[in-house]
């Protein structure tokens, strides 16, 4: 697309070249409504730079329901791998043949004087009626500064940059944070035969298969994706919530950190220093693995009384009963006897919406918003966890997400014509 389309206003500019982002052209492409994306890197880039080689999507192939772009293999019940992953949305992709401009940073919007919006870009300026955010939650990779401390020794890398085991130097290897991503790199290291230390957090755990069925599937029945955010107990806090870790390799397992104790993983608690010899952790190493059982119970316990209430013919299965306990809470790791040579950071990633001048944000710097739409005119957001569903982060949510928006934006349309900016 030629630099021509700087000079240029637009009824809306989406930021954002990701599946949510295409989601949203894709709509407005079908209402007619004229819109420019702007993507700071290459479209669908995290998906194709930013995943492990053993990546697998977590949720069943059958809630990959992008707009008019349903899963179409022969596998709904599995769970697609990297290469099929970035496949699938390709496909999708050229399906939406978005308006798109790759490798243009969004540096700057601000309200115009005579409405709408400055777009500030890498390469140029234009101006617009209305921004949709699409860039997600996940910009700034979370690494301590007490990682400046460790040795120069020491490879460390975040888990946006790990790919598989053979990157890393021989010797032990630490892993921190035990969330989705951590959860599953820990276990590829392990699979591969590399001693791993684990620092274990207070994320929660799910069961992949409960009572003959991928439980899932039971939460599915049971309507819970369909639960919006203002009728969650949690309300607004829901989108804190740290992602229950569980895997979909070799077609989908539990992730049993304490099975892996059990074949050599060394668990910690939360790692919180490094006084230049040791690594000190949190004491909470019982109390983490504890909580993520009760969640992985809890959630069994009421796909058990779902059964009964629908008088569902379903197997019998026992709840988990812990397979290993930590003798004594181990608070300290002296890091050269640990033969420890690299790190993977697995503790999550900051928003950065600082490019954003408009008064959309809460004392957090967290969008406030309903559905996606702020109080400021003509501003929107989507991709974010729990925007109105727990499928609103994911591939199942982003249809609907994106409906709701294209709706709103059409009902603000100043003008689906082109014009020079004044």
């Amino acid at each position: 697309m030629s630099v021509e389309m700087f000079k240029k206003h637009y009824p809306v500019v989406i930021v954002g070249g990701g599946q949510a982002g295409l989601s949203v052209s894709y709509r407005l492409k079908k209402k007619g409504i004229e819109h420019l994306v702007l993507e700071k890197r290459q479209i669908l880039n995290s998906w194709k730079t930013q995943r492990w080689d053993s990546f697998t999507l977590v949720t069943p192939n059958w809630q990959c329901t992008l707009p008019d772009h349903p899963y179409d293999g022969n596998d709904p019940k599995g769970f697609m791998n990297r290469n099929e992953t970035i496949d699938y949305l390709e496909r999708f992709a050229a399906k939406v043949d978005a308006p798109v401009l790759e490798n243009v940073a969004v540096e700057r919007i601000w309200k115009r004087e005579a409405g709408g919006y400055h777009v500030l870009t890498s390469k140029g300026e234009l101006s617009c009626d209305q921004v949709v955010v699409a860039s997600g939650g996940y910009h700034q990779p979370i690494i301590p500064r007490m990682a400046e401390r460790l040795p120069e020794s020491i490879l460390q890398i975040h888990s946006n940059q790990y790919k598989n085991a053979a990157q890393l130097p021989e010797g032990a290897v630490l892993v921190v944070g035990s969330g989705q991503s951590g959860a599953q790199i820990a276990e590829d290291l392990h699979l591969e035969g590399k001693k791993v230390f684990l620092a274990v957090g207070n994320a929660p755990r799910v069961a992949r298969k409960y009572r003959g069925k991928d439980v899932v599937e039971w939460l599915d029945d049971m309507d819970y994706y369909k639960m919006t955010v203002d009728k969650h107990p949690l309300r607004e806090g829901v989108r804190d919530n740290t992602n229950h870790y569980v895997t979909g390799r070799d077609g989908g397992r539990d992730i049993d950190l304490r099975k892996f104790a059990t074949e050599g993983m060394e668990l910690f608690g939360v790692l919180e220093n490094y006084d230049g010899a040791c690594l000190t952790f949190r004491p909470d190493l019982k109390e983490n693995l504890a909580f993520a059982d009760s969640v992985y119970n809890n959630i069994n316990t009421r796909i058990d009384k779902y059964i009964v209430e629908q008088g569902i013919d379903a197997p019998e299965e026992s709840h988990y009963k812990p397979v290993w306990e930590p003798e004594e809470e181990r608070d300290t790791l002296d890091l050269a006897g640990s033969g420890i040579t690299s790190i993977v950071w697995c503790i999550g990633f900051r928003p950065d919406f600082t490019w954003l001048d408009a008064p959309v944000f809460n004392g957090r710097g967290t969008p406030v918003h309903y559905r996606g739409v702020t109080q400021a005119p003509g501003i929107y957001f989507i991709g974010l966890p729990w925007l109105n569903t727990w499928g609103s982060g994911r591939f199942s949510g982003i249809a609907e997400d994106s409906a709701y928006l294209a709706d709103t934006i059409q009902q603000n349309v100043v003008s689906t014509t082109t014009t020079e900016v004044a």
